[in-house]
């Protein structure tokens, strides 16, 4: 069998970041594998003007290497658009142009490999290795392994079956653009989801459609709120704060996340912004435009049949329900990380787990295995419940993929400061503050 020094599972932001920063570290042998044909980045929600949410030094490697030749800027200089950049004066990259620099950067690097579906782990303890599984190919044997399995598209349970189901126009945002003809033409539509997945398809709905009569925006967040982005609040996205973050005890985290849902789950100021400008425009003249925007509503339940789509919803606040008939939904409730169980069932008991059957992952992101496997096994943006809100944020992947690479050549590769923060996060009892 091959043998690599890293194999990684997944080739999304996270792992390519991972690839880009391992290219020029010599005599390290890294192969990462995905079963899709090419880098993509959220196609369905690849919007006309959709913006990244954070600035385009959170590209794959600038944060750790800015002298990368795989940095964003040299594939805007490759690609001849850096003084274009320059005159735009852009500080946040439009969606498709960041999914562009991912497909750049892969085409760039050869321990990319698509077309490769990873199946399973399980440890060798003569080889010192973990086998590597394939759908459809030879095992290959690593020293160590980088699960980045990226996140799927989580729907709320009442809505699940008329998603599932293709009886209906129902679906999550992840497939907007693949419906958004058939949106556009829809009698009634109606998107559910404070985040910025919803903001953004309720926006292009609201500015396309010829009318918009029987347009819903539902939330179950007590407003339509922005995310945080004060410089101070962003401090929350450090490393700084993941190291702190790490230290809480269990419960502590469990309860501290839900309460941080503005840092991940908010939408930017300038999409409020276009919608409410929207609205005023469709509102000239005096009369108010007929769409419905309604936080603080949860769906119950929902049902359909011949005559489209039924919701009963209910006002959290209120403590009221009510009857939503629609011809259609699109839920954006956000993604869930990819299960890793099937991957890590070769590990079997080896692999252990919180009080809650989650993943105990260490600080530096490696999880805790026992038994007689000695080999690690590493994942990114797959533990939030332990590193906190900024483990799905492209502005930490650089980090993250430069702390695996330390941990994993057992020296320092790559140099990361020891502050990063003006914020000091927690106190020490030993230390005046």
């Amino acid at each position: 069998m091959n043998r690599f020094d890293l194999v990684g599972v997944g080739v999304g932001p996270f792992n390519l970041s991972l690839a880009a920063l391992a290219a020029p570290v010599h005599g390290l042998n890294v192969a990462l594998f995905d079963s899709r044909a090419e880098f993509r980045w959220h196609p369905g929600l690849l919007v006309d003007g959709a913006t990244l949410q954070v600035p385009f030094l959170a590209d794959l490697v600038s944060l750790v290497d800015p002298t990368s030749p795989l940095s964003f800027l040299n594939y805007l200089r490759e690609k001849g658009r850096l003084l274009p950049f320059y005159f735009a004066e852009r500080f946040h990259l439009p969606r498709a142009e960041y999914d562009d620099y991912g497909r750049w950067a892969a085409e760039r690097l050869p321990s990319c490999r698509f077309g490769h579906e990873v199946t399973g782990l399980r440890w060798l303890g003569v080889e010192r290795a973990f086998e590597v599984s394939f759908a459809a190919a030879e095992p290959v044997l690593a020293g160590a392994v980088v699960l980045g399995v990226g996140s799927v598209p989580s729907v709320p349970e009442p809505l699940k079956a008329l998603v599932a189901g293709k009886q209906t126009l129902a679906l999550h945002s992840a497939d907007y653009l693949t419906h958004r003809p058939a949106l556009l033409a829809a009698e009634s539509v109606t998107v559910i989801g404070s985040g910025q997945s919803g903001a953004e398809v309720f926006l292009d709905l609201l500015r396309s459609r010829s009318t918009v009569d029987g347009l819903r925006w539902l939330a179950r967040t007590p407003a339509f709120a922005p995310m945080e982005y004060s410089k101070l609040g962003l401090e929350q996205f450090t490393p700084d704060y993941t190291a702190y973050f790490h230290r809480l005890p269990e419960h502590v985290r469990d309860s501290l996340l839900p309460a941080q849902w503005q840092l991940y789950k908010g939408i930017d100021a300038e999409t409020i912004a276009a919608i409410h400008d929207e609205l005023y425009r469709r509102g000239i003249g005096g009369t108010w435009p007929s769409a419905t925007l309604s936080p603080g509503v949860e769906v119950v339940s929902a049902t359909s049949d011949e005559g489209g789509i039924e919701l009963t919803v209910r006002h959290v606040q209120q403590d009221r329900t009510a009857l939503v008939r629609t011809a259609a939904v699109v839920t954006a409730t956000g993604y869930a990380e990819t299960p890793t169980g099937p991957l890590l069932a070769g590990l079997g008991e080896a692999v252990e787990r919180d009080s809650r059957g989650r993943l105990v992952v260490e600080r530096d992101y490696r999880l805790r295995l026992g038994g007689d496997v000695t080999g690690p096994v590493f994942v990114q943006n797959a533990e939030r419940h332990t590193h906190g809100p900024g483990a799905p944020d492209l502005g930490l992947g650089a980090w993250r993929a430069a702390a695996i690479l330390n941990a994993v050549c057992g020296r320092q590769v790559y140099a990361l400061p020891a502050r990063t923060a003006f914020t000091t996060f927690g106190i020490d009892p030993t230390e005046a503050l």
